[in-house]
């Protein structure tokens, strides 16, 4: 899959090449901070190897990187929900420090969307974004992201227990 980016940058499948890039912008304390506890800290070449041999088998595909002609910078992706939820699905991303601030995550968020959307037959899409992080909400609504409560003290990260802002897409019949 690939999908462009303005920039010459776009999304596209991982390649069993990344694992270099993955550790060089993943293995970042600033990232982990905002993500899942299942995003490893420190990031090593063992976990890039690990989460490539996973995501180059994984069917459907729906983990995927964001990247330049030249190297990986971050990586976008989507959990399809089950049972009764089957029609959601959860939105996931994050972007290597050095890119920060330029509007990439916006795009990636706009276009993923649309992506994830159709391709998945999906209704909803949803991302939970913890309390401190302001640019992921600045990104989600940007991206047509709708606000839709607050889980509070809802989850732990770095031994802080925070709120978790919830956003959803909704795709329209």
């Amino acid at each position: 899959m690939k999908i462009d980016l303005s920039n010459e940058l776009q999304i596209r499948s991982y390649q069993s090449t990344d694992d270099r890039d993955l550790v060089k912008y993943a293995n970042n304390r600033k990232i982990w901070k905002n993500l899942r506890d299942i995003f490893p800290h420190p990031y090593t070449e063992e976990d890039a190897n690990f989460w490539l041999s996973h995501v180059l088998n994984q069917n459907p595909e729906v983990n995927f990187a964001i990247a330049s002609d030249t190297e990986l910078i971050g990586g976008v992706g989507v959990v399809l929900q089950q049972d009764i939820h089957r029609c959601g699905g959860e939105i996931g991303y994050w972007l290597g420090e050095p890119f920060w601030g330029r509007g990439i995550m916006t795009e990636v968020v706009q276009k993923f969307s649309r992506y994830a959307l159709t391709t998945f037959d999906l209704v909803r899409l949803f991302a939970g974004v913890f309390e401190n992080n302001l640019a992921s909400v600045r990104v989600l609504e940007k991206a047509g992201y709708s606000f839709e409560g607050i889980s509070r003290k809802s989850v732990i990260k770095d031994g802080h227990i925070l709120d978790m802002h919830n956003y959803a897409l909704i795709r329209e019949a």
